[in-house]
């Protein structure tokens, strides 16, 4: 078992929630929501966000995004249906770069699920 030097974020450390309304194939063969799903979360969350913060289609900027790291901790099961909201927040701001800390609360939860 992993043991976590920092502590887990709550939701009233993030300014930024946005919201999510699973789906019914979003649960696995064990009846949680699958891993690959909370990426996805987090795609449709910062991008969403990013767009109707400043009004601009980041698909018809002359700059790319690109992920070149991530990292999840699952720290509870969520199953559909259950509504969520993924908690953005800003880590680092480089030149070049933004470095986000993300997480998932269900059902209003003030602990996160990932």
């Amino acid at each position: 078992m992993s043991s976590f030097t920092e502590p887990f974020p709550r939701r009233d450390e993030f300014t930024v929630h946005w919201p999510i309304s699973t789906r019914w194939s979003d649960n696995d063969v064990y009846g949680h929501i699958n891993n690959v799903v909370h990426y996805s979360w987090f795609d449709t969350a910062v991008n969403g966000w990013l767009m109707r913060a400043t009004g601009v289609d980041v698909r018809e900027l002359p700059a790319l995004g690109l992920v070149v790291e991530t990292g999840c901790r699952y720290l509870a099961e969520l199953s559909f249906p259950v509504d969520v909201e993924v908690g953005i927040g800003l880590e680092r701001l480089g030149g070049s770069s933004v470095t986000y800390r993300m997480a998932v609360f269900g059902d209003l939860a003030a602990e996160p699920a990932s």
